[in-house]
């Protein structure tokens, strides 16, 4: 009788161990996928000093919404085009979400403005894509940001990270192999920090 307790008890207390590490391990990883956006949304909030300061028309919620927003929808294009679209998620059970993402801006755009964007798959594997992304000003042709992404595809069934169906990923390396002869961009894998002063 102790003996059968003692083993039910070591049973359940590695069930518990189990459970809790695993619910440290995705609250971690969901604080670190997080981080680039939030680390973002810090330096705007230096940039115009509280919420209510205006900046060629735009308030620091306006920027922070617009630009993810853009390359949000501009990025849905891009995994329609290479088959994680809504009838496939739908189909199979998954769904894809933002593992790493950068904005760089570099020109500015007033609300209202025309876009064009230009969009690229970097390095893939069975379960995630790295792309890059370029927003222009469509009718005077500059380049207003850069966004670099990391997107996961996860089996909702489980809620983890899973390999797409087969011929899925046999087009989207397809896609990737013809974009491997353009040159990298200059900002691909950018560290953020502040320069130091050498001196």
């Amino acid at each position: 009788m102790m003996y059968s307790v003692r083993v039910n008890w070591i049973i359940l207390r590695t069930c518990i161990e189990e459970r809790l590490v695993y619910r440290a391990d995705f609250a971690f990883a969901t604080l670190v996928r997080f981080l680039p956006i939030v680390t973002q949304i810090f330096l705007w909030g230096a940039i115009y000093g509280d919420t209510h300061t205006e900046l060629n028309t735009y308030t620091y919620a306006n920027m922070v919404a617009y630009y993810l927003m853009a390359f949000d929808e501009a990025s849905g294009e891009l995994l329609n085009y290479i088959g994680l679209d809504d009838a496939y998620k739908k189909a199979t059970n998954t769904a894809t979400f933002v593992g790493d993402f950068h904005i760089h801006y570099v020109g500015e755009l007033l609300e209202g403005d025309p876009l064009r964007f230009t969009q690229r798959i970097i390095a893939c594997d069975e379960k995630r894509v790295h792309f890059w992304q370029e927003m222009y000003h469509a009718e005077k042709g500059y380049l207003a940001a850069e966004a670099e992404a990391v997107t996961l595809h996860i089996d909702m069934s489980v809620r983890r990270v899973a390999p797409m169906a087969p011929n899925v990923f046999e087009w989207v390396n397809a896609v990737r192999a013809a974009h491997a002869i353009l040159p990298l961009p200059e900002r691909l894998g950018r560290v953020l920090g502040v320069p130091s002063n050498s001196g």
